[in-house]
Parts: C-alpha cells; sequence; structure tokens
C-alpha cells in the first residue's frame, strides 16, 4: 500500500489521524544515561512536523540487540525522557509495543500527541527471516495506525517488519530524515561534481569491499586509513608488526591497487603511522612514537595515521569538490591516536562543495572530537544504510516505498 517515495505531503490531511513512524532511535547508553543524543535530534523534524499537522504520532524504533525478548538494558524509557526534551512536549511512553500498554496510549492520544513504543525489537517477529511471522507482527503494528512514515535510514538496508511489512499494509511515505539521506546518497553515486574523494578507515578491508567495487571508477581519489590501511600496506611488501591485518583480502588489495593505476584513479595510503606496543586500555598510559609506514616494528601495532599523513591527506581533500568519507583514520577514543581523524574531520569543514560524513563510527567522531556538525554538508544517521546504498545494493526499505 505504499504510494510512492514522495514525502509526507502525499498523505494527505493528517490530523486526527494516527501516523506510526519508524525512527532510529539506536543511541549508545551508559546504564539509563545516552551519551550521544544525536539520532533522536536528527528524528525530531519530521515527528515535529506530524505533530504540528495534528497527527497522533505513534513512533516505533529499535535499541541494541535483544534476542526478541524484553531486556531492560535495551528500554526505550531513557530515549523518550530525552525525545521529550527536544521535543518541548510530552511524550508518551508505552511499556510493550503491540500490547496493552500501546493499545491502551495509542488510545489516548489527542491531535498532535506523541508516543514512543517500547523496543520493537523486544519481539521476534520484528527481525525474523521467515516472512509469516514477521507480518503476523507487521499486522499488529499497523493496527495502531492509519498511515505509516519511514524516517529510520540507520534501518533501511534490514527487511524487517517495522522497516518493510508495515509499509505493504498502511499507506506509507518517506520522512524528511530519509528523503534527505537518499538525495544526498544519489549525488555522491550519479555524476558527482569534481573532484571526487572518497576516504575509508575503520578496522577492516572487508567491511568496506563494496563500496570499493563500486566506486573506484567513480572516483578521483581514495584516500585509506584506519586499520584497514595494514592489509594495503602489507600487499605491497611491507611489514606490519601486530597491526591489524587480513591476509585472506592481500589479493584483494593488491587488485583495487592495480585496478586504480589502469583507471588513473590516485588511491593515497599513509606514509607514516603513530604506534604503540599494546592497544589502549584504562589502565595502562598510551607510548605513542610515529614510524615510516614502511618500518613499523615487529612488536608495535599501528593506531593512527602519522602527522605527515595527515597533512598529506587534508591536502588530498583541499581542492575537492565532493567528499564521504565513513570510518575513523586511527582509534580516535584515544587523544593519542585521534590526530589523523580530527584532520580528516577538519579538512571535510573547508570543502568548497558537498561533504558527506558516512555514519557510524565516523559520526561519532565528529561529535566527540567537539565539531560543528553544522559545518558539514551531511552527516548519514546510518553508517550501515549509506555504506550499502553506496555500493549499489537495493535498500528493502526503500524499495518498498518506490514501488507504489
Amino acid at each position: 500500500m505504499a504510494d510512492s517515495s514522495a514525502g509526507i505531503e502525499s498523505l494527505g490531511d493528517l490530523r486526527g489521524k494516527r501516523v506510526l513512524v519508524r525512527s532510529d532511535l539506536n543511541v549508545p547508553l551508559d546504564g539509563t544515561t545516552i551519551t550521544d543524543d544525536g539520532r533522536i535530534r536528527a528524528s525530531v523534524p519530521t515527528i515535529t512536523q506530524l505533530s504540528d499537522a495534528g497527527a497522533r504520532v505513534v513512533v516505533t524504533a529499535h535499541l541494541g540487540r535483544p534476542k526478541g525478548a524484553p531486556d531492560p538494558a535495551y528500554s526505550l524509557e531513557p530515549v523518550a525522557g530525552r525525545l521529550s526534551e527536544l521535543l518541548g512536549r510530552p511524550v508518551a511512553f508505552a511499556t510493550d509495543t503491540v500490547g496493552a500498554s500501546a493499545s491502551e496510549t495509542v488510545a489516548g492520544l489527542q491531535d498532535g500527541d506523541v508516543a514512543l513504543l517500547e523496543n520493537v525489537r523486544f519481539n521476534d517477529g520484528e527481525t525474523s527471516k521467515d516472512d509469516e511471522v514477521r507480518g503476523a507482527f507487521a499486522d499488529q503494528l499497523a493496527q495502531l495506525a492509519d498511515a505509516f512514515v519511514s524516517d529510520g535510514f540507520g534501518v533501511v538496508h534490514r527487511k524487517q517488519a517495522s522497516v518493510y511489512d508495515v509499509a505493504l499494509r498502511l499507506p506509507s511515505a518517506m520522512g524528511g530524515l530519509v528523503a534527505a539521506e537518499v538525495d544526498v546518497l544519489r549525488r555522491l553515486t550519479e555524476e558527482p561534481e569534481r573532484p571526487y574523494v572518497v576516504v575509508l578507515g575503520g578496522s577492516k578491508v572487508s567491511d568496506k569491499l563494496g563500496v570499493i567495487d563500486n566506486l573506484i571508477d567513480k572516483a578521483d581519489k581514495l584516500l585509506i586509513g584506519g586499520g584497514m590501511v595494514f592489509t594495503f600496506l602489507k600487499a605491497q611488501g611491507h611489514e606490519v608488526g601486530k597491526s591489524l591485518l587480513e591476509a585472506d583480502q592481500l589479493d584483494t588489495c593488491n587488485r583495487y591497487l592495480s585496478e586504480a593505476a589502469d583507471r588513473g584513479v590516485e588511491i593515497v595510503l599513509p606514509t607514516d603511522v603513530v604506534v604503540d606496543t599494546a592497544f589502549p586500555s584504562g589502565d595502562r598510559e598510551p607510548q605513542p612514537s610515529v614510524v615510516p609506514a614502511s618500518e613499523i616494528p615487529a612488536d608495535a601495532l599501528g593506531l593512527d595515521i602519522g602527522p605527515e599523513s595527515a597533512a598529506a591527506f587534508a591536502a588530498a581533500l583541499a581542492d575537492a569538490r565532493t567528499v564521504f568519507w565513513n570510518g575513523p583514520m586511527g582509534v580516535f577514543e584515544t587523544d593519542a591516536f585521534a590526530g589523523g581523524t580530527r584532520a580528516v574531520a577538519q579538512a571535510l569543514t573547508e570543502i568548497d562543495g558537498l561533504s558527506v560524513v558516512g555514519g557510524g563510527d565516523s559520526a561519532a567522531a565528529v561529535r566527540q572530537l567537539g565539531f560543528d556538525e553544522a559545518a558539514f554538508g551531511h552527516i548519514s544517521t546510518g553508517g550501515g544504510a549509506s555504506l550499502e546504498f553506496l555500493e549499489g545494493k537495493e535498500l528493502p526499505g526503500i524499495a518498498v516505498l518506490e514501488r507504489g
């Protein structure tokens, strides 16, 4: 019953109608304290738009990875409190997703009111691989609403009940957050303004294979940092000590280096790295040292790109008109190994064009390192979804809205 990929206005007059919104409220918690509310803040505009239109807004979301049953450690109750603060209006909280509390809470809503249902993943039907089991749960969710708005970009790559199946059962539309994400990602894959630079980091080459495969003939430069770089360095014949290494990806890295050379795409690897003899831990002071990327000691592991490389990466970004960045350059959570990530983030704030931070750890790094989010062209709320889009994969939560 999905209308199309049109926005909320395609649903017509929403006053008095119950609108189920799938948001992404999967925030990090320390006990019951939210340590990064970025995803909650990103959900506010669409919820506000619906509330201001007189809809009775029913928000559904997940938090963490509970095993299909209630788990107090993953309750969305703390999120309800923060959402209420950000909206500037009360948020009713249902202590279940489709049970008595949900029915009673939704029945009590007046025009413009907002409710949040308990963690949708407390129900095994949400993530079931069985279409019938998932569909039966989606039927229960759909009974709570008259229309559906998909606004959780971080989950649109999942074929789950509250993302996919509900959209088959209700008049549906994209929320503003999802629409904005899709628009930006299409700009990265369909005739991007050049020079186009892709910056990839994070721990594993294997996590980025699809992105590299799909963008190696679209980008002008690929800058490689993070833990994944050591597999590239090993492929070039360098020793990497105790650094993270995916030995089964050495041939793949060699292929990328060869393909890039053939296509005239520049792959920029670090020339120096920051190393230590142990991974950062709370009971030991970091002992960083900078060494050439080709001379990592046998007893050391690389934990960041070095200052020379950070400057080279910033220089490679200076004239870019389009940049996509996914994955930190090092263990940014520890200040001694945050320099490379900080340099890349700073360079993105100075881009004369479109700069996109690809969600996940990159978005967390931007916030932890104290950057103004407004200085970036776009900060994605969905790292995995962004990567799958850029790999050229169909995202079920988007496809179901575009079927008409």
